[in-house]
């Protein structure tokens, strides 16, 4: 909440603890790591397929397979001679340029939890829970890769280390893994955003000083708070809540990129008036205020998972959203010249199954888990677009060539950020241990 003209004790406490407006404590302060002095690093945009996309359907069609494979839709040409999409990306195909299709990724989890785990922090380390529908958010789960990155690399200027937006990875009581700092501790959460930035009423007032209170009266008010906490009265943890609260305000760097109706409306409409395309517009303008790595998660965790109807929900909604947002992100990077210093990856934790299938009681065909082999989209930061990576074969199930995991994403986006993979942490056991599993896909940035 904005500071009141006449502040009291219990509003310097809501800065830190308030969870007004979608920023809960935890997510609106913490996360605050920089690259060296002098040094720059590359920003990531990590566009979460949340629930796995069909590869089959969107970027690895088989139109040779018998029907029972090949589903519903039509491969379309690219802007790239010998590429196909599906019919329904037109907007991408006409980009192919921009992009590495990786469409030999693989791993083996098959389950959610576990694939959406090593999708959001590129680590091998098995879930710490009793089973896979255990819902207690786990202090033992591996550390995202803001959370990485605001460890090895902290900084204290007021913008956050990372942002996850629009929501959250929750359905009903079953929280996601991998989507905060795990066992390295809240204070390094990213910071989360829980609006629908599409919303009319999306407005981040947080960050916004009342009239007449400027960055230094914030600073006053965080040394009467000081003064009033005799020592021992708070909770450390929240304690510094509060005050990297404090930091923002004080810095109001970041406040600006939440301000979408800064926007023209040409171009919010751009990208889309919907839940995708404000959350990338939203994305690009924290890159823009310095953010080094943003988690846009496309939809509820189960937005992807077409088991059922799996043709209508892509065509009707996801795919043309999708197709919509990714493009005007990429085009507006481009042309502001940051494509070159941001890693964009569009990619769900895994894939569908080759053989359409109807579940129980359900008349619309879908596709089911599959993390046996999928696809992705590469782009910035040096990525050598205009070409396919990898092969799958005659029905999409396996790759027949080099095949890259979650493990590999990780590692390149760590490497984005100008963190080397093999960065030392220490495990729940104090152990050291490098901070992630794989290894960076250099093949996306050389002529393969």
């Amino acid at each position: 909440m904005p500071f009141a003209s006449t502040p009291s004790r219990r509003e310097f406490v809501q800065v830190g603890s308030s969870a007004a407006l979608g920023l809960g404590l935890a997510e609106l302060t913490a996360a605050r790591a920089a690259a060296p002095a002098g040094r720059r690093s590359n920003s990531v945009i990590l566009v979460n397929l949340t629930g796995g996309m069909s590869h089959l359907d969107a970027l690895d069609m088989k139109p040779d397979a018998p029907a029972e494979i090949r589903g519903e839709f039509k491969p379309a040409a690219t802007n790239i001679t010998g590429i196909q999409i599906t019919e329904h990306l037109p907007m991408l195909a006409k980009r192919m340029h921009h992009f590495a299709l990786v469409r030999s990724l693989a791993h083996r989890e098959n389950g959610h939890l576990p694939g959406t785990h090593r999708l959001l922090t590129g680590a091998t380390m098995p879930l710490q829970r009793n089973t896979d529908l255990d819902n207690v958010l786990s202090r033992r789960d591996w550390p995202c890769y803001a959370a990485g990155l605001n460890y090895l690399r902290p900084r204290h200027d007021g913008i956050p280390n990372g942002v996850t937006l629009p929501h959250s990875l929750i359905e009903g009581a079953l929280t996601w893994p991998g989507q905060h700092a795990g066992f390295m501790g809240q204070h390094h959460d990213p910071m989360l955003v829980t609006q629908d930035p599409n919303s009319p009423k999306f407005r981040m007032d947080t960050f916004t000083l009342a009239e007449g209170v400027d960055p230094p009266r914030v600073s006053t008010r965080r040394t009467l708070l000081d003064q009033l906490e005799s020592p021992g009265a708070t909770d450390p943890a929240f304690r510094g809540h509060q005050h990297r609260a404090f930091e923002l305000l004080s810095s109001g760097k970041v406040a600006g990129a939440f301000q979408l109706d800064r926007e023209p409306v040409t171009v919010r409409d751009r990208y889309g008036r919907n839940q995708f395309g404000q959350s990338l517009l939203l994305a690009r303008r924290l890159v823009q205020s310095g953010v080094p790595i943003v988690q846009a998660n496309m939809g509820i965790v189960q937005s992807w998972d077409t088991h059922h109807d799996n043709w209508g929900r892509l065509k009707n909604r996801l795919l043309p959203w999708l197709d919509r947002a990714v493009s005007a992100l990429v085009d507006d990077l481009h042309d502001e010249g940051r494509l070159g210093e941001t890693f964009v990856a569009v990619v769900g934790e895994f894939g569908r199954t080759p053989k359409i299938s109807n579940l129980p009681g359900q008349p619309i065909p879908g596709r089911d888990h599959w993390a046996q082999c999928y696809s992705g989209l590469f782009a910035g930061a040096g990525v050598v677009g205009g070409r396919v990576i990898g092969k799958s074969d005659k029905i999409g199930a396996y790759p027949v060539s080099t095949s890259y995991t979650p493990f590999d994403i990780g590692a390149t986006i760590y490497q984005a950020l100008g963190v080397p993979p093999e960065s030392e942490i220490r495990d729940p056991q104090n152990r050291p241990t490098a901070i992630n599993a794989g290894k960076p896909m250099d093949v996306l940035f050389r002529n393969a």
